[in-house]
């Protein structure tokens, strides 16, 4: 695009001013930043004219019925088949969800390239590599896995896994795709500039991944090849277990459009989202949106009524997935600290939110579709997050649940 073009469709917005300080800029900045504006996706502003400060949409919340752990000791032999058979048949591939960086265990890397070992080495990426391999050494087939990284982190990931030779997996069925970026605005709705020659932009949350996917085009690729259902993971579980076979035949058997791996709270006020009906629709609650009466509800059975939290490990159909995108997803808009270019030209750094970013998140994709089976994990042997450096869901509880798992560490 270039800058009469350009000029006409920020004043079709009234964000003219993206273009203030182009004048200032060498050709290839110049150049960038045009681009930058070309990929823009401006409807994000049409969000701003909703409430952002209102609450979640209200409804009937319920209790949800799963797949509890009892379910799958019973059935697993038939979910077991089931999964293979699609395996086997190439319905099913990846996405690991890994456009974050590790920050908040001090590392300013890719969050998948920290090391969590201690007697050697032994990365996130490569604990999660591992644990597809299993299912590659039970079907005999490679899975196609997708890995979304963000701008900031595109260009480590893929190194990296080079550098390594991806951990032992066959290079031709690992690919790489970058997450879609959303503008950040302040609050009277102008995109700020965070610098002379660039837009501010982030990630566009959680819920962009199929977006990102079907932009890159893969999606296109993946479903030529034949494939059916995307198992969608984030990359702090070092000890989910990915495509298994398990979860997705009890999926399949079930004539659901998605699933979702869970664990059992360890308490009532656990700071987890949970499984639950909305008026009638598979959703997850998060946990501050449950009163008090509802987190100690219990069932008849004794157990806790909102009991099964989210692990961010799914499985989605990609026929329902295509009917979703074209569809509009909802848009969280949330108070930022966001660096900026101000009047003068400076680059100021705020000490308190200043804008908004744009988010989707996956957690609506569970409520866009008609049904979800909640499948149940065993917590110790599936659930070892890796957010923070020390305390709960940290490095040293993720190391102990490797070694209590029989991994070297």
């Amino acid at each position: 695009m270039n800058y009469e073009n350009t000029q006409k469709l920020l004043a079709e917005y009234g964000q003219e001013h993206l273009l203030e300080y182009y004048n200032e800029l060498d050709s290839h900045e110049q150049e960038n930043l045009l681009a930058q504006i070309e990929k823009i996706d401006f409807s994000l502003l049409e969000s701003l004219n909703k409430d952002v400060n209102s609450t979640a949409e209200s409804g009937t919340i319920e209790p949800i019925k799963a797949v509890t752990s009892a379910d799958i000791a019973e059935h697993g032999e038939e979910y077991f088949k089931a999964g293979i058979d699609a395996l086997k048949s190439g319905k099913v591939a990846a996405v690991l969800l890994a456009g974050g960086q590790g920050t908040r265990l001090g590392f300013d890397k890719p969050k998948g390239m920290f090391n969590i070992g201690v007697t050697h080495e032994l990365y996130i990426f490569e604990c999660l590599i591992n644990n597809i391999m299993d299912v590659v050494k039970q079907t005999g087939e490679w899975i196609p896995l997708c890995i979304m990284t963000s701008e900031k982190n595109n260009n480590d990931t893929v190194n990296f896994f080079a550098d390594k030779n991806y951990f032992g997996y066959n290079s031709k069925y690992i690919r790489f795709f970058v997450q879609d970026m959303a503008p950040s605005v302040d609050f009277s709705g102008k995109i700020l500039l965070e610098t002379k020659s660039r837009v501010s932009s982030s990630p566009n949350g959680n819920g962009g991944w199929f977006s990102s996917l079907v932009r890159s085009g893969l999606l296109a690729e993946l479903e030529n090849q034949g494939v059916e259902w995307l198992n969608v993971f984030a990359v702090d579980n070092v000890l989910q277990r990915i495509a298994d076979p398990m979860f997705i035949g009890a999926v399949i058997e079930s004539g659901c459009q998605s699933g979702s791996k869970v664990v059992a709270k360890t308490n009532p006020y656990e700071r987890v989202g949970a499984m639950c009906l909305k008026n009638g629709k598979p959703s997850i609650v998060e946990y501050y949106e449950l009163t008090d009466e509802m987190a100690v509800q219990r069932m008849d059975d004794g157990e806790l009524a909102y009991k099964f939290g989210v692990t961010l490990n799914y499985l989605f159909n990609t026929k329902q997935l295509d009917l979703i995108n074209r569809t509009k997803m909802p848009v969280h808009i949330v108070e930022k600290k966001i660096p900026y270019v101000d009047e003068n030209g400076r680059e100021i750094t705020p000490d308190k939110p200043n804008g908004y970013k744009f988010e989707t998140l996956i957690l609506d994709m569970i409520n866009m579709n008609d049904s979800c089976l909640p499948y149940e994990v065993v917590r110790n042997r599936e659930f070892a997050p890796v957010k923070n450096a020390t305390g709960v869901d940290s490095v040293d509880t993720a190391r102990e649940l490797l070694e209590e798992n029989g991994v070297q560490i």
